[in-house]
């Protein structure tokens, strides 16, 4: 294992933060996996996982059973972790520019698409090395092009140099209350299921374009961009598996559920060929997918104090009670329905709210909703 150090700008005079990564194995000797946590940095159940997959991948190692590379990034928001509000972390967003540190990831499919075009052939492996090559191209001159000063955007070009060219990229995060859930690719869905089954996701969100450039998405959708630009003409392999793991809620930071999630990962990857031996399970059915469109919140339509009514993990039908929402002043309760048919995976973890919080997630069979599919 070497672990190395990427400094990032300082955003003040005599201050400086810098990026940490830890290498495993050989690079160019099979296929890479990249695996990152917190890139929200108050979402800690990854950063617990992440410890537990450095102990496992050092006695791998040492053990000669990595057939690739591992990067594992065990912090991914150095930024957002400095970030405390009266005692609070304020890890989902940046309080300089207000962005969210998972959105605005480098876009590379035209700028690939336009150094590559000109060499595809009929050989998919060499196209898939092309490709890569010009992945790494693309992102090496964004540094000419558009001098990443600051802080943010250098966090996310560092980020997007270390995975963009990885065959697996599992970006580790956690919701407020929730069932472990996944988001990924359409086109990729049939290969990612088996992640699915061994961590037992309750639900997988599948899209093609969610809006907004999240980090998994910006390193997998350059592939069925690609493929789509090349429309038939030349073979493209779908050659990044990348997937968002919700690792369940906030307060889920235990070493018996890290264990057992990191026991997956690393069965996934020997799925993935990028770890030898034999897989520590078999390999449980996925769960059905359903669109990321299809996904409904429900919001708070005034202040007040929210009871759930039905717990995470339940079906529900549309116009169900779901929440009662109390004014405790006046007494008053506003009862809030369930939007669609399907699952209640994911809610709010505070208890009394201010107008417009999203307050539960019910995921449904339909893609109802279009435009940016993703919340703040």
């Amino acid at each position: 294992m070497e672990q190395i150090t990427i400094a990032l700008p300082s955003p003040a005079a005599g201050t400086t933060r810098s990026l940490s990564y830890l290498h495993f194995g050989q690079p160019d000797l099979g296929p890479k996996a990249y695996i990152q946590a917190s890139l929200h940095a108050d979402e800690l159940p990854g950063m617990l996982v992440a410890h537990h997959l450095r102990a496992l991948l050092t006695g791998l190692e040492q053990q000669g059973k990595l057939l690739g590379e591992v990067i594992l990034v065990p912090a991914a928001n150095p930024v957002g972790l400095a970030q405390t509000l009266l005692g609070t972390s304020q890890g989902r967003f940046d309080l300089r520019t207000g962005q969210n540190f998972n959105r605005m990831f480098h876009d590379l499919s035209d700028d690939v698409w336009q150094r590559v075009q000109p060499q595809l052939g009929q050989d998919a492996q060499a196209n898939q090395q092309l490709i890569r090559a010009a992945i790494r191209a693309s992102l090496a001159g964004i540094q000419r092009d558009q001098a990443a000063s600051d802080e943010l955007s250098a966090q996310r070009l560092a980020l997007m140099r270390l995975a963009a060219d990885a065959d697996v990229v599992l970006d580790l995060h956690c919701d407020c209350e929730s069932l472990l859930h996944l988001y990924t690719g359409t086109p990729i869905w049939e290969r990612v299921a088996p992640l699915a089954g061994l961590l037992g996701a309750s639900v997988a969100l599948l899209e093609t374009e969610s809006g907004d450039d999240p980090f998994d998405e910006a390193c997998s959708r350059i592939w069925w961009d690609i493929a789509a630009l090349a429309d038939g003409k030349f073979p493209i392999p779908l050659a990044c598996l990348a997937v968002t793991i919700e690792l369940r809620g906030f307060s889920d930071v235990n070493h018996a559920t890290a264990a057992r999630d990191a026991a997956a990962i690393l069965d996934y990857l020997r799925l993935q060929g990028v770890v030898a031996g034999p897989l520590s399970q078999a390999v449980p059915a996925a769960c059905e997918p359903t669109p990321l469109a299809g996904c409904i919140p429900v919001a708070a339509p005034s202040a007040g104090l929210v009871v759930y009514l039905r717990e995470l993990g339940e079906s529900v039908r549309a116009g169900e009670p779901l929440i009662d929402l109390i004014d405790p002043v006046s007494g008053s309760v506003q009862q809030l329905l369930a939007p669609v048919d399907g699952c209640c995976f994911a809610r709010e973890n505070r208890r009394y709210v201010a107008p417009g919080t999203r307050l539960s997630k019910v995921a449904g069979k339909h893609a109802l909703r279009s435009g940016p599919l993703l919340w703040a």
